[in-house]
């Protein structure tokens, strides 16, 4: 029998008996079996080869998944919440094995989850720890790249973590989504490989097709599949449980974040690529293993930013779709980020908008860039104070084996915005 209200859900993850639910394995080492007669959702990945097609959906059978379909179907109608499961970064998380017995589920302690992450939460207890950790190397990824604009990615509490800002379906916003999603695929992936996780294992991606015969196709990879299936459930939660009327502006905000998560997985599983570790005798090389890995969190950063520069303006339609605001560009694809609202002025500080402005912060007095003092003043003007730096210098090498260094001092001239 079926919820009231989920076949209005869209993309709804509800699931009912004799239905579809695309969801993650949980008995077994990444295993899934496919029911027949499963549609996939709109803007699924297409099932190219791996390693550099998206992994598959699967689906889950039996009882698991009636209890899935029982703990996600949250047919309600939305409410506002200013809480994010980005909170998962500010407040450290114990692992479960961790808490005494008749201690209170570390669940229902976690602040900013939606009640479908909260159901997902208890399934999957020992992902928690990861999720933080990919929030927070999202958060810090995100502060790196825009270091040096008038919006910084300031965090300003622990519930909401970056503020009414994100209430704005701006570009700031999307690049947000996309680099913490990402953040979550990198983490469960490196969880996997790392056996911290009961649920997943090595990378069984398949050999790929120009890697030279005589190297062997092995060691433990990176389990992308895994992390990008499990970030997938997870963070999309959130969106998909909430049921909007069509054509909205808050389906548009939806669909937008949707988008937008996606954009952020599919960057981290379009950046991993072979690792090769040489094999033979006085480093001949004569035997190599090959295996997936990650690429460095800050290569998926710079791709995300870059598609931040060339984020398109959307709108929704009446058939509650997403629409380029401008027809002269080519429509978005799902590597794309995308938005529906213009950016706020972040020159000064708002209440109403969360814009905390620039005054206070540093600029370069020779830049005409963004970290410019007269872009990121915004033309009030700067004050300029003097600082001392301590550096190392006069470093050297002292055998064996560690190196020695003074240390030096600057005076250096600042300039902060009025």
């Amino acid at each position: 029998m079926k919820e009231a209200g989920c076949e209005e859900h869209v993309r709804s993850t509800c699931a009912v008996q004799d239905a579809c639910i695309r969801f993650l394995p949980v008995s077994g080492r990444d295993r899934a079996e496919e029911l027949p007669d499963c549609p996939a959702f709109d803007g699924a990945p297409s099932r190219r080869p791996a390693p550099r097609g998206l992994p598959p959906q699967p689906t889950m059978t039996g009882p698991r998944l009636a209890l899935a379909a029982a703990l996600l179907c949250s047919c309600t109608s939305p409410v506002a919440d200013a809480n994010s499961w980005w909170s998962l970064a500010m407040n450290p998380i114990q692992r479960p094995e961790m808490y005494i017995i008749g201690a209170q589920p570390v669940c229902s302690q976690l602040p900013g989850l939606s009640p479908g992450q909260r159901k997902l939460c208890q399934l999957y207890q020992e992902h928690m720890v990861f999720i933080g950790e990919g929030a927070r190397s999202a958060i810090k990824e995100c502060q790196y790249q825009f270091r040096q604009r008038r919006w910084n990615c300031s965090t300003v509490d622990n519930t909401s973590v970056f503020g009414r800002v994100m209430k704005i379906g701006s570009r700031e916003t999307a690049f947000t989504y996309a680099v913490s999603a990402a953040g979550v695929v990198n983490a469960i992936s490196r969880a996997c490989r790392e056996g911290e996780l009961s649920s997943c294992g090595c990378s069984r991606t398949a050999r790929p097709k120009d890697l030279p015969r005589d190297w062997l196709w092995g060691g433990c990879g990176d389990n992308v599949e895994y992390g990008y299936r499990f970030a997938k459930e997870f963070v999309d939660a959130k969106e998909r449980e909430k049921n909007y009327v069509r054509g909205s502006e808050e389906q548009a905000r939806m669909l937008m974040n949707l988008q937008n998560n996606e954009a952020g997985r599919r960057a981290v599983y379009k950046l991993a690529d072979v690792a090769c570790k040489c094999h033979g005798v006085s480093g001949s090389c004569s035997l190599k293993t090959c295996w997936l890995q990650l690429a460095d969190f800050r290569k998926v950063g710079d791709l995300l930013k870059e598609k931040y520069d060339s984020a398109a303006a959307m709108r929704i339609s009446r058939k509650g779709k997403l629409e380029l605001v401008n027809n002269r560009f080519n429509m978005p694809t799902q590597e794309d980020l995308v938005y529906v609202d213009p950016s706020p002025d972040y020159c000064l500080r708002n209440e109403t908008t969360g814009s905390l402005g620039t005054q206070g912060r540093l600029c370069n007095k020779t830049s005409e860039g963004m970290d410019g003092c007269e872009l990121m003043c915004c033309g009030r003007g700067y004050d300029q104070f003097k600082s001392v730096q301590v550096e190392r210098c006069h470093c050297k090498f002292h055998w064996c084996c560690y190196v020695k260094c003074k240390k030096c001092t600057e005076i250096v001239d600042q300039y902060v915005c009025k």
